[in-house]
């Protein structure tokens, strides 16, 4: 069973559960990671990127 690369605690992964691009959390410290091989299991941090998505989209008035 690996370790969360960011606070050491056992992560709860069956690597013949899991497939490539799966994302797993930490329920330790919270952190992302990205399933990024599977033989061996290598894990990934996901970074929390700002979408510009998530903000509402305001079109400028053209006078």
């Amino acid at each position: 069973m690996p370790n969360c690369p960011e606070c050491e605690n056992a992560l709860d992964i069956d690597a013949d559960e899991v497939e490539e691009g799966d994302v797993v959390a930490c329920e330790e410290c919270g952190s992302e990671f990205e399933v990024v091989g599977v033989d061996p299991l290598e894990l990934a941090r996901v970074e929390e990127d700002f979408e510009e998505e998530d903000e509402p989209f305001e079109e400028d008035e053209e006078e």
